[in-house]
Protein backbone atom coordinates (compact mmCIF):
# COMPACT_ATOMS: atom_id res chain seq x y z
CA UNK A 1 0.00 0.00 0.00
CA UNK A 2 1.38 3.52 -1.41
CA UNK A 3 1.59 6.23 1.88
CA UNK A 4 -1.40 8.00 -0.63
CA UNK A 5 -3.28 4.64 -0.18
CA UNK A 6 -2.80 4.27 3.53
CA UNK A 7 -3.61 7.94 4.52
CA UNK A 8 -6.95 7.39 2.19
CA UNK A 9 -8.13 4.55 4.26
CA UNK A 10 -7.27 6.12 7.52
CA UNK A 11 -9.43 9.32 5.86
CA UNK A 12 -12.51 6.70 4.73
CA UNK A 13 -12.64 4.95 7.77
CA UNK A 14 -13.20 8.18 10.03
CA UNK A 15 -15.92 9.36 6.73
CA UNK A 16 -17.68 6.26 7.55
CA UNK A 17 -17.68 6.04 11.35
CA UNK A 18 -19.26 9.49 11.02
CA UNK A 19 -22.17 9.01 13.85
CA UNK A 20 -20.34 6.64 15.80
CA UNK A 21 -18.04 8.14 18.49
CA UNK A 22 -17.31 5.10 19.93
CA UNK A 23 -16.59 2.80 17.27
CA UNK A 24 -13.93 5.60 15.66
CA UNK A 25 -12.29 5.41 19.18
CA UNK A 26 -12.31 2.17 19.14
CA UNK A 27 -11.26 1.09 15.57
CA UNK A 28 -9.11 4.52 14.52
CA UNK A 29 -5.47 4.54 14.42
CA UNK A 30 -3.66 6.94 12.52
CA UNK A 31 -2.44 5.67 9.18
CA UNK A 32 1.05 4.71 8.70
CA UNK A 33 2.63 6.91 5.54
CA UNK A 34 6.39 4.76 5.29
CA UNK A 35 9.56 6.69 5.37
CA UNK A 36 8.96 9.25 2.87
CA UNK A 37 6.18 11.46 2.90
CA UNK A 38 4.91 14.84 1.94
CA UNK A 39 1.56 16.04 2.55
CA UNK A 40 1.21 18.53 -0.49
CA UNK A 41 2.85 15.86 -2.83
CA UNK A 42 1.29 12.74 -1.78
CA UNK A 43 -1.86 13.58 -0.41
CA UNK A 44 -3.05 17.00 -2.00
CA UNK A 45 -1.92 16.90 -5.43
CA UNK A 46 -2.86 13.51 -5.65
CA UNK A 47 -6.61 14.29 -5.32
CA UNK A 48 -5.79 18.02 -6.89
CA UNK A 49 -4.93 16.64 -10.27
CA UNK A 50 -7.48 17.20 -12.49
CA UNK A 51 -9.96 17.87 -9.99
CA UNK A 52 -11.97 21.02 -11.59
CA UNK A 53 -13.73 21.56 -8.24
CA UNK A 54 -13.58 24.71 -6.21
CA UNK A 55 -10.64 23.77 -4.00
CA UNK A 56 -10.57 27.56 -2.78
CA UNK A 57 -12.74 30.57 -2.33
CA UNK A 58 -12.17 34.12 -1.44
CA UNK A 59 -15.21 36.22 -0.33
CA UNK A 60 -14.68 40.14 -0.14
CA UNK A 61 -16.36 42.59 2.17
CA UNK A 62 -18.21 43.80 -1.52
CA UNK A 63 -19.33 40.56 -2.34
CA UNK A 64 -16.93 40.14 -5.00
CA UNK A 65 -14.66 36.65 -4.84
CA UNK A 66 -11.75 34.88 -6.65
CA UNK A 67 -11.31 31.15 -6.92
CA UNK A 68 -9.54 28.42 -7.34
CA UNK A 69 -9.88 24.81 -8.67
CA UNK A 70 -8.18 22.07 -6.76
CA UNK A 71 -5.94 21.62 -9.97
CA UNK A 72 -5.46 25.48 -9.99
CA UNK A 73 -4.01 24.71 -6.60
CA UNK A 74 -1.84 22.30 -8.17
CA UNK A 75 -0.17 23.78 -11.09
CA UNK A 76 0.12 27.29 -9.41
CA UNK A 77 1.84 26.27 -6.27
CA UNK A 78 3.85 23.73 -8.35
CA UNK A 79 4.80 26.78 -10.35
CA UNK A 80 5.65 29.07 -7.14
CA UNK A 81 7.68 26.27 -5.73
CA UNK A 82 9.58 26.42 -8.91
CA UNK A 83 10.24 30.20 -8.33
CA UNK A 84 11.35 29.81 -5.16
CA UNK A 85 13.54 27.17 -5.85
CA UNK A 86 14.92 29.37 -8.20
CA UNK A 87 15.50 31.85 -5.61
CA UNK A 88 17.20 29.45 -3.17
CA UNK A 89 14.12 28.36 -0.76
CA UNK A 90 16.04 24.33 0.20
CA UNK A 91 14.73 21.70 1.80
CA UNK A 92 14.86 22.31 5.51
CA UNK A 93 14.90 26.16 5.24
CA UNK A 94 12.58 28.17 7.23
CA UNK A 95 10.00 30.61 5.27
CA UNK A 96 8.36 33.52 7.24
CA UNK A 97 5.09 33.54 5.60
CA UNK A 98 3.27 37.05 6.29
CA UNK A 99 0.12 37.06 4.20
CA UNK A 100 -3.97 37.57 4.44
CA UNK A 101 -6.41 35.69 3.52
CA UNK A 102 -5.50 36.06 -0.20
CA UNK A 103 -5.29 32.84 -3.03
CA UNK A 104 -1.62 33.70 -2.83
CA UNK A 105 -1.66 32.13 1.12
CA UNK A 106 -2.80 28.89 0.05
CA UNK A 107 0.00 28.52 -2.88
CA UNK A 108 2.48 29.48 -1.54
CA UNK A 109 2.11 27.32 1.82
CA UNK A 110 1.28 23.99 -0.60
CA UNK A 111 4.88 25.51 -2.61
CA UNK A 112 6.69 25.65 0.48
CA UNK A 113 5.86 22.17 1.68
CA UNK A 114 6.85 20.68 -1.68
CA UNK A 115 10.15 22.16 -1.44
CA UNK A 116 10.57 20.20 1.88
CA UNK A 117 11.03 23.86 4.02
CA UNK A 118 9.53 24.76 6.75
CA UNK A 119 6.20 27.15 7.00
CA UNK A 120 6.42 29.82 9.38
CA UNK A 121 3.19 31.15 9.48
CA UNK A 122 2.86 34.93 10.96
CA UNK A 123 -0.54 37.18 11.05
CA UNK A 124 0.00 40.16 9.30
CA UNK A 125 -0.87 42.10 12.93
CA UNK A 126 3.12 41.95 13.98
CA UNK A 127 5.04 44.62 14.40
CA UNK A 128 8.78 44.68 14.10
CA UNK A 129 9.50 44.20 17.46
CA UNK A 130 8.14 40.37 17.04
CA UNK A 131 9.52 40.38 13.65
CA UNK A 132 12.74 40.70 14.89
CA UNK A 133 12.24 38.13 17.14
CA UNK A 134 10.37 35.12 14.94
CA UNK A 135 13.47 35.67 12.41
CA UNK A 136 15.98 35.19 14.94
CA UNK A 137 14.50 32.19 16.83
CA UNK A 138 12.78 31.04 13.73
CA UNK A 139 16.33 31.24 12.07
CA UNK A 140 14.70 32.41 8.98
CA UNK A 141 16.08 32.33 5.36
CA UNK A 142 12.88 34.06 3.64
CA UNK A 143 10.24 36.47 4.70
CA UNK A 144 7.09 36.69 2.59
CA UNK A 145 4.79 39.17 2.78
CA UNK A 146 2.80 41.84 1.29
CA UNK A 147 3.78 45.56 0.25
CA UNK A 148 1.63 46.89 3.00
CA UNK A 149 3.71 44.96 5.25
CA UNK A 150 6.97 45.74 3.73
CA UNK A 151 8.64 48.71 5.58
CA UNK A 152 8.10 46.50 9.35
CA UNK A 153 11.61 44.82 7.73
CA UNK A 154 13.43 47.90 7.59
CA UNK A 155 15.09 47.83 10.60
CA UNK A 156 15.01 43.85 11.29
CA UNK A 157 18.32 42.50 10.85
CA UNK A 158 19.32 39.54 9.55
CA UNK A 159 20.32 37.26 6.68
CA UNK A 160 17.26 36.64 4.59
CA UNK A 161 15.81 37.21 1.40
CA UNK A 162 12.66 39.65 1.02
CA UNK A 163 9.58 38.23 -1.17
CA UNK A 164 6.17 40.74 -1.46
CA UNK A 165 3.94 39.81 -3.20
CA UNK A 166 3.93 43.06 -5.70
CA UNK A 167 6.16 45.49 -6.12
CA UNK A 168 8.51 47.19 -3.32
CA UNK A 169 11.08 49.47 -3.84
CA UNK A 170 14.60 48.57 -3.92
CA UNK A 171 16.37 45.61 -5.06
CA UNK A 172 16.73 43.63 -2.36
CA UNK A 173 12.89 42.48 -3.13
CA UNK A 174 11.39 40.05 -5.51
CA UNK A 175 7.74 40.13 -6.75
CA UNK A 176 6.43 36.52 -5.99
CA UNK A 177 3.93 37.23 -8.84
CA UNK A 178 6.27 36.23 -11.34
CA UNK A 179 5.63 33.18 -10.55
CA UNK A 180 2.70 33.24 -13.01
CA UNK A 181 3.69 35.52 -15.54
CA UNK A 182 4.62 32.88 -18.25
CA UNK A 183 8.46 33.85 -18.04
CA UNK A 184 9.24 31.92 -14.79
CA UNK A 185 8.10 29.60 -12.87
CA UNK A 186 8.42 26.75 -15.72
CA UNK A 187 9.23 23.24 -14.71
CA UNK A 188 8.27 20.63 -12.31
CA UNK A 189 8.65 19.67 -8.33
CA UNK A 190 10.52 16.57 -7.56
CA UNK A 191 9.00 15.07 -4.11
CA UNK A 192 11.90 16.29 -1.36
CA UNK A 193 12.14 12.93 0.04
CA UNK A 194 11.00 14.70 3.17
CA UNK A 195 10.59 12.16 6.11
CA UNK A 196 7.45 11.64 8.63
CA UNK A 197 10.01 13.39 11.54
CA UNK A 198 11.40 16.19 9.01
CA UNK A 199 10.15 19.84 10.08
CA UNK A 200 6.65 21.49 8.17
CA UNK A 201 5.72 24.11 10.65
CA UNK A 202 6.86 26.38 13.32
CA UNK A 203 4.49 28.28 15.61
CA UNK A 204 4.91 30.85 17.56
CA UNK A 205 2.09 30.41 20.26
CA UNK A 206 -0.43 33.46 21.66
CA UNK A 207 1.58 34.17 24.48
CA UNK A 208 -1.20 34.34 27.55
CA UNK A 209 0.79 34.33 30.09
CA UNK A 210 4.23 34.38 29.30
CA UNK A 211 6.75 35.17 25.94
CA UNK A 212 5.60 33.33 23.01
CA UNK A 213 6.71 29.78 22.63
CA UNK A 214 8.00 28.07 19.35
CA UNK A 215 6.06 25.46 18.42
CA UNK A 216 7.47 22.79 16.09
CA UNK A 217 5.57 20.37 13.87
CA UNK A 218 6.84 17.37 11.56
CA UNK A 219 5.59 16.72 8.07
CA UNK A 220 2.38 13.86 10.33
CA UNK A 221 1.91 15.74 13.06
CA UNK A 222 -0.27 18.54 11.52
CA UNK A 223 -1.48 17.03 8.16
CA UNK A 224 -2.23 13.55 9.35
CA UNK A 225 -2.88 14.28 13.30
CA UNK A 226 -5.55 16.81 11.47
CA UNK A 227 -7.64 13.63 9.83
CA UNK A 228 -9.17 13.41 13.92
CA UNK A 229 -9.68 17.37 13.79
CA UNK A 230 -11.71 16.45 10.00
CA UNK A 231 -13.72 13.92 11.84
CA UNK A 232 -14.52 16.42 14.71
CA UNK A 233 -15.94 19.44 12.59
CA UNK A 234 -17.35 16.66 10.41
CA UNK A 235 -16.58 18.07 7.02
CA UNK A 236 -17.32 15.29 4.09
CA UNK A 237 -16.01 15.52 0.55
CA UNK A 238 -18.12 17.81 -1.52
CA UNK A 239 -18.59 20.38 1.84
CA UNK A 240 -18.30 24.28 1.40
CA UNK A 241 -16.28 25.03 4.29
CA UNK A 242 -16.41 28.21 6.23
CA UNK A 243 -13.91 28.99 8.91
CA UNK A 244 -13.53 32.30 10.98
CA UNK A 245 -9.86 32.78 12.03
CA UNK A 246 -6.47 35.14 11.09
CA UNK A 247 -3.78 33.39 8.75
CA UNK A 248 -0.51 33.13 11.02
CA UNK A 249 -2.42 31.41 13.99
CA UNK A 250 -2.87 27.62 14.24
CA UNK A 251 -6.34 27.52 14.00
CA UNK A 252 -6.63 28.95 10.63
CA UNK A 253 -4.07 25.64 9.33
CA UNK A 254 -6.74 23.56 11.13
CA UNK A 255 -9.79 24.77 9.50
CA UNK A 256 -8.66 26.55 6.60
CA UNK A 257 -6.17 23.87 5.53
CA UNK A 258 -5.61 20.45 6.28
CA UNK A 259 -8.89 19.48 7.80
CA UNK A 260 -11.30 20.30 4.60
CA UNK A 261 -8.25 19.29 2.03
CA UNK A 262 -7.99 15.99 3.82
CA UNK A 263 -12.08 15.55 2.96
CA UNK A 264 -11.61 16.99 0.16
CA UNK A 265 -13.91 19.86 0.98
CA UNK A 266 -14.10 23.33 -0.59
CA UNK A 267 -12.32 26.19 1.81
CA UNK A 268 -14.47 29.30 1.61
CA UNK A 269 -12.84 32.01 3.30
CA UNK A 270 -15.16 35.68 4.25
CA UNK A 271 -12.60 39.13 4.75
CA UNK A 272 -14.12 42.10 6.11
CA UNK A 273 -12.61 45.13 7.49
CA UNK A 274 -15.76 45.16 9.87
CA UNK A 275 -17.56 41.94 11.78
CA UNK A 276 -21.12 42.65 10.47
CA UNK A 277 -23.15 39.72 11.65
CA UNK A 278 -26.08 40.26 8.73
CA UNK A 279 -23.57 40.10 6.09
CA UNK A 280 -22.01 36.87 7.61
CA UNK A 281 -25.07 35.23 7.89
CA UNK A 282 -25.91 35.98 4.13
CA UNK A 283 -22.73 34.96 2.95
CA UNK A 284 -23.37 31.59 4.63
CA UNK A 285 -26.54 31.13 3.03
CA UNK A 286 -25.21 32.78 -0.49
CA UNK A 287 -22.78 30.65 -0.58
CA UNK A 288 -24.38 27.09 0.44
CA UNK A 289 -21.89 26.44 3.57
CA UNK A 290 -22.50 23.63 5.03
CA UNK A 291 -20.41 23.22 7.93
CA UNK A 292 -19.03 26.65 9.88
CA UNK A 293 -16.45 27.22 12.54
CA UNK A 294 -16.17 30.44 14.69
CA UNK A 295 -14.81 31.20 17.79
CA UNK A 296 -17.00 32.04 20.75
CA UNK A 297 -17.02 35.76 20.59
CA UNK A 298 -18.61 35.72 16.50
CA UNK A 299 -21.25 33.29 17.57
CA UNK A 300 -22.26 35.88 20.57
CA UNK A 301 -22.65 38.43 17.96
CA UNK A 302 -24.31 36.27 15.65
CA UNK A 303 -27.40 35.31 18.25
CA UNK A 304 -27.74 38.78 18.84
CA UNK A 305 -28.27 39.12 15.27
CA UNK A 306 -31.31 38.31 13.27
CA UNK A 307 -31.66 34.05 13.06
CA UNK A 308 -34.58 33.91 11.82
CA UNK A 309 -34.27 33.39 8.24
CA UNK A 310 -32.78 29.94 9.09
CA UNK A 311 -29.68 28.13 8.52
CA UNK A 312 -30.05 27.54 5.02
CA UNK A 313 -27.63 24.63 4.00
CA UNK A 314 -25.67 24.36 6.79
CA UNK A 315 -25.15 21.10 8.24
CA UNK A 316 -22.33 21.00 10.85
CA UNK A 317 -21.99 24.29 13.34
CA UNK A 318 -19.04 24.55 15.67
CA UNK A 319 -17.15 26.78 18.05
CA UNK A 320 -13.41 26.69 18.94
CA UNK A 321 -10.80 28.78 20.44
CA UNK A 322 -12.18 29.10 23.88
CA UNK A 323 -15.12 27.43 25.35
CA UNK A 324 -18.82 27.86 24.45
CA UNK A 325 -21.14 28.95 27.11
CA UNK A 326 -24.24 27.29 27.35
CA UNK A 327 -26.68 29.65 26.46
CA UNK A 328 -25.05 30.59 23.10
CA UNK A 329 -25.85 26.67 22.36
CA UNK A 330 -29.19 26.85 23.52
CA UNK A 331 -29.73 30.13 21.31
CA UNK A 332 -28.56 28.35 18.02
CA UNK A 333 -30.31 25.21 18.98
CA UNK A 334 -33.86 27.13 19.19
CA UNK A 335 -33.56 29.51 16.33
CA UNK A 336 -32.21 26.66 13.80
CA UNK A 337 -32.39 23.34 15.14
CA UNK A 338 -28.47 22.45 14.59
CA UNK A 339 -26.31 21.37 17.50
CA UNK A 340 -23.37 24.18 18.46
CA UNK A 341 -20.41 21.62 18.86
CA UNK A 342 -17.85 22.47 21.09
CA UNK A 343 -14.23 21.59 20.56
CA UNK A 344 -10.54 21.47 22.52
CA UNK A 345 -6.92 21.58 21.33
CA UNK A 346 -3.96 23.63 21.29
CA UNK A 347 -1.18 24.86 18.27
CA UNK A 348 1.08 22.13 20.32
CA UNK A 349 -1.51 19.89 18.91
CA UNK A 350 -4.45 18.81 16.42
CA UNK A 351 -7.72 18.49 18.71
CA UNK A 352 -7.52 16.68 21.44
CA UNK A 353 -11.33 16.46 22.83
CA UNK A 354 -14.44 17.36 20.70
CA UNK A 355 -18.19 17.27 20.79
CA UNK A 356 -18.43 14.68 17.45
CA UNK A 357 -21.87 14.67 14.86
CA UNK A 358 -24.16 12.65 15.86
CA UNK A 359 -23.11 12.59 19.70
CA UNK A 360 -25.29 13.88 22.50
CA UNK A 361 -24.24 17.61 23.32
CA UNK A 362 -23.98 18.47 26.96
CA UNK A 363 -24.22 22.23 27.34
CA UNK A 364 -21.06 23.10 28.61
CA UNK A 365 -18.77 20.25 28.16
CA UNK A 366 -16.04 20.18 25.02
CA UNK A 367 -16.95 16.86 24.33
CA UNK A 368 -15.03 13.11 24.77
CA UNK A 369 -11.42 12.46 23.35
CA UNK A 370 -11.56 12.17 19.45
CA UNK A 371 -10.21 9.16 18.25
CA UNK A 372 -6.57 8.69 18.19
CA UNK A 373 -5.94 11.07 20.95
CA UNK A 374 -4.89 9.44 24.24
CA UNK A 375 -6.06 12.15 26.44
CA UNK A 376 -5.77 11.76 30.70
CA UNK A 377 -6.31 14.04 33.41
CA UNK A 378 -3.77 13.69 36.06
CA UNK A 379 -3.50 15.67 39.47
CA UNK A 380 -1.84 18.63 39.42
CA UNK A 381 -0.57 18.33 42.91
CA UNK A 382 0.59 14.82 42.83
CA UNK A 383 0.98 13.67 38.74
CA UNK A 384 -1.20 10.90 39.24
CA UNK A 385 -3.84 9.78 36.72
CA UNK A 386 -7.39 10.80 37.37
CA UNK A 387 -9.96 7.79 36.40
CA UNK A 388 -13.21 8.32 36.28
CA UNK A 389 -15.25 11.25 37.55
CA UNK A 390 -12.83 13.72 38.61
CA UNK A 391 -11.11 16.81 37.94
CA UNK A 392 -7.38 16.74 36.57
CA UNK A 393 -5.18 18.75 33.97
CA UNK A 394 -6.14 17.80 30.42
CA UNK A 395 -3.13 15.39 29.37
CA UNK A 396 -1.27 13.52 26.51
CA UNK A 397 -0.22 10.24 27.71
CA UNK A 398 3.83 9.52 25.92
CA UNK A 399 3.92 5.87 26.77
CA UNK A 400 0.43 4.31 26.36
CA UNK A 401 -0.13 1.52 23.94
CA UNK A 402 0.08 3.39 20.96
CA UNK A 403 2.86 5.56 21.81
CA UNK A 404 3.88 8.89 21.51
CA UNK A 405 0.61 10.73 20.21
CA UNK A 406 1.03 11.31 16.33
CA UNK A 407 -0.29 14.86 16.41
CA UNK A 408 1.82 16.22 19.13
CA UNK A 409 4.38 18.61 18.57
CA UNK A 410 7.89 17.50 18.19
CA UNK A 411 9.44 20.19 20.90
CA UNK A 412 9.08 23.96 22.29
CA UNK A 413 12.21 24.67 20.09
CA UNK A 414 15.29 25.99 21.62
CA UNK A 415 13.94 25.88 25.11
CA UNK A 416 14.62 22.51 26.90
CA UNK A 417 13.59 23.91 30.22
CA UNK A 418 9.98 24.42 29.29
CA UNK A 419 10.16 21.33 27.15
CA UNK A 420 10.82 19.22 30.08
CA UNK A 421 8.21 20.96 32.29
CA UNK A 422 5.37 20.02 29.55
CA UNK A 423 6.69 16.23 28.72
CA UNK A 424 7.32 15.81 32.76
CA UNK A 425 6.19 12.18 34.32
CA UNK A 426 5.12 10.14 30.95
CA UNK A 427 2.46 12.91 29.67
CA UNK A 428 2.51 16.04 27.93
CA UNK A 429 0.80 18.40 29.79
CA UNK A 430 -1.88 21.25 28.36
CA UNK A 431 -1.62 23.37 31.57
CA UNK A 432 -5.76 23.50 31.07
CA UNK A 433 -8.10 21.78 34.04
CA UNK A 434 -11.05 19.58 33.51
CA UNK A 435 -13.25 17.69 35.03
CA UNK A 436 -15.13 14.46 33.90
CA UNK A 437 -18.24 13.28 34.46
CA UNK A 438 -19.51 9.48 34.39
CA UNK A 439 -20.32 9.57 30.67
CA UNK A 440 -16.37 10.73 29.93
CA UNK A 441 -17.43 14.21 28.94
CA UNK A 442 -15.08 16.51 29.78
CA UNK A 443 -16.01 20.89 30.47
CA UNK A 444 -12.97 23.01 30.64
CA UNK A 445 -12.58 24.72 34.14
CA UNK A 446 -9.80 27.06 33.47
CA UNK A 447 -5.79 27.10 32.91
CA UNK A 448 -3.89 26.48 35.58
CA UNK A 449 -2.52 30.35 36.12
CA UNK A 450 -6.60 31.35 36.01
CA UNK A 451 -8.25 28.99 38.88
CA UNK A 452 -8.14 30.69 42.38
CA UNK A 453 -9.85 30.01 45.51
CA UNK A 454 -12.08 32.47 47.33
CA UNK A 455 -13.18 32.03 51.06
CA UNK A 456 -11.14 28.61 50.51
CA UNK A 457 -13.39 27.34 47.62
CA UNK A 458 -11.72 26.25 44.37
CA UNK A 459 -12.90 29.29 42.08
CA UNK A 460 -12.94 28.83 37.44
CA UNK A 461 -13.12 32.02 36.01
CA UNK A 462 -15.46 30.22 32.83
CA UNK A 463 -18.16 29.14 34.79
CA UNK A 464 -18.74 32.54 36.31
CA UNK A 465 -18.33 34.03 33.20
CA UNK A 466 -20.73 31.94 31.62
CA UNK A 467 -23.47 32.92 33.68
CA UNK A 468 -22.46 36.21 33.05
CA UNK A 469 -22.68 36.58 29.24
CA UNK A 470 -26.62 35.39 30.00
CA UNK A 471 -27.18 38.83 31.24
CA UNK A 472 -28.17 40.73 27.97
CA UNK A 473 -26.00 44.06 28.77
CA UNK A 474 -23.14 41.54 29.19
CA UNK A 475 -21.25 40.51 25.71
CA UNK A 476 -17.59 39.74 27.61
CA UNK A 477 -16.75 39.08 30.66
CA UNK A 478 -13.58 38.43 32.65
CA UNK A 479 -13.25 36.88 36.01
CA UNK A 480 -10.01 37.27 38.22
CA UNK A 481 -9.55 37.48 41.99
CA UNK A 482 -9.55 40.51 43.78
CA UNK A 483 -7.56 40.10 47.06
CA UNK A 484 -9.66 40.82 50.22
CA UNK A 485 -8.45 40.83 53.68
CA UNK A 486 -11.50 38.97 54.74
CA UNK A 487 -11.70 36.35 52.13
CA UNK A 488 -8.53 35.89 50.84
CA UNK A 489 -9.42 36.76 47.09
CA UNK A 490 -13.23 37.61 45.88
CA UNK A 491 -14.36 36.68 42.37
CA UNK A 492 -14.53 40.31 40.27
CA UNK A 493 -15.51 40.52 36.61
CA UNK A 494 -14.41 42.49 34.05
CA UNK A 495 -17.26 43.67 31.95
CA UNK A 496 -17.94 44.47 28.19
CA UNK A 497 -21.13 45.83 27.55
CA UNK A 498 -23.34 44.85 24.19
CA UNK A 499 -24.62 47.22 22.24
CA UNK A 500 -27.70 49.56 24.07
CA UNK A 501 -26.16 49.58 27.60
CA UNK A 502 -24.45 51.98 29.46
CA UNK A 503 -21.87 51.63 32.33
CA UNK A 504 -24.51 52.84 35.30
CA UNK A 505 -25.56 51.92 38.45
CA UNK A 506 -28.13 50.11 37.71
CA UNK A 507 -26.25 48.35 35.18
CA UNK A 508 -24.09 46.91 37.42
CA UNK A 509 -27.05 46.73 40.07
CA UNK A 510 -28.40 44.06 37.70
CA UNK A 511 -25.39 42.22 36.69
CA UNK A 512 -24.63 41.68 39.93
CA UNK A 513 -28.35 40.58 41.08
CA UNK A 514 -28.22 38.11 38.14
CA UNK A 515 -25.07 36.41 39.18
CA UNK A 516 -26.29 36.61 42.86
CA UNK A 517 -29.84 34.13 41.59
CA UNK A 518 -27.96 32.47 39.41
CA UNK A 519 -24.32 31.36 41.25
CA UNK A 520 -23.95 29.49 44.88
CA UNK A 521 -23.14 31.57 47.68
CA UNK A 522 -19.28 30.92 47.38
CA UNK A 523 -19.35 31.66 43.87
CA UNK A 524 -20.70 34.85 43.97
CA UNK A 525 -19.29 37.72 41.77
CA UNK A 526 -18.56 40.81 44.30
CA UNK A 527 -17.12 43.12 42.51
CA UNK A 528 -17.39 44.54 38.73
CA UNK A 529 -15.73 46.77 36.47
CA UNK A 530 -16.90 48.19 33.11
CA UNK A 531 -13.49 48.33 30.81
CA UNK A 532 -12.10 46.85 27.85
CA UNK A 533 -10.42 43.38 28.08
CA UNK A 534 -6.71 43.17 27.32
CA UNK A 535 -6.28 40.42 24.76
CA UNK A 536 -3.38 38.40 22.86
CA UNK A 537 -2.26 39.54 19.14
CA UNK A 538 -4.85 36.27 18.46
CA UNK A 539 -7.23 37.82 20.28
CA UNK A 540 -7.20 35.23 23.85
CA UNK A 541 -8.17 37.30 26.95
CA UNK A 542 -4.87 38.16 29.30
CA UNK A 543 -5.98 37.23 32.48
CA UNK A 544 -2.86 37.42 33.47
CA UNK A 545 -2.98 41.39 33.12
CA UNK A 546 -6.32 41.87 34.83
CA UNK A 547 -4.59 39.36 38.25
CA UNK A 548 -1.61 41.68 38.49
CA UNK A 549 -3.38 44.84 37.84
CA UNK A 550 -6.02 43.61 40.93
CA UNK A 551 -2.55 42.85 43.36
CA UNK A 552 -1.56 46.33 42.25
CA UNK A 553 -4.58 47.97 43.79
CA UNK A 554 -4.68 46.51 46.53
CA UNK A 555 -1.16 47.57 47.42
CA UNK A 556 -3.14 51.19 46.95
CA UNK A 557 -1.98 51.46 43.24
CA UNK A 558 -3.67 53.24 41.08
CA UNK A 559 -7.63 54.08 40.88
CA UNK A 560 -10.86 52.06 39.98
CA UNK A 561 -14.39 52.80 38.87
CA UNK A 562 -15.18 49.17 40.13
CA UNK A 563 -18.55 48.39 41.39
CA UNK A 564 -18.86 46.17 44.79
CA UNK A 565 -21.90 44.39 46.32
CA UNK A 566 -21.31 46.17 49.58
CA UNK A 567 -22.57 49.31 47.34
CA UNK A 568 -26.01 47.67 46.97
CA UNK A 569 -28.15 47.38 50.27
CA UNK A 570 -30.88 45.55 48.41
CA UNK A 571 -28.33 43.02 47.74
CA UNK A 572 -28.41 42.16 50.88
CA UNK A 573 -30.08 39.57 52.81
Amino acid sequence: MTATEAFRAARDQLLELKGDHERAVAEFAFPDVGDRWNWAIDWFDAVARGNDRPGLVVVEEDGSDASLTFDDLARRSDQVAVWLRDRGVRKGDSVVVMLGNQLELWETMLAVMKLGAVIMPTTTAVGPADLRDRIDRGAARFVICNPVDAPKLDDVPGDYTRIAVGPVAGAEWHDLRAAHDGLEGTGTVEHPGTTPDDRLLLYFTSGTTSRPKLVEHTQVSYPVGHLTTMYWLGIEPGDVHLNISSPGWAKHAWSCFFAPWNAEATVLVYNYARFDAAALLDQLRERQVTSFCAPPTVWRMLINADLSAGPGTLREVIGAGEPLNPEVIEQVRRHWGLSLRDGYGQTETTAQIGNTPGSLVKPGSMGRPLPGMPVALVDPATGDRVDGVGEGEICLELDGPGGRPLPLMTAYQGDAGRNDQAMAGGFYHTGDIAERDEDGYITYVGRTDDVFKASDYKISPFELESVLIEHPAVAEAAVVPAPDEVRLAVPKAYVVLAPGHEPTRDTAYSILKHARENLAPYLRVRRIEFAELPKTISGKIRRVELRAREVELSRGGGTTDEWRDEMFPELKG
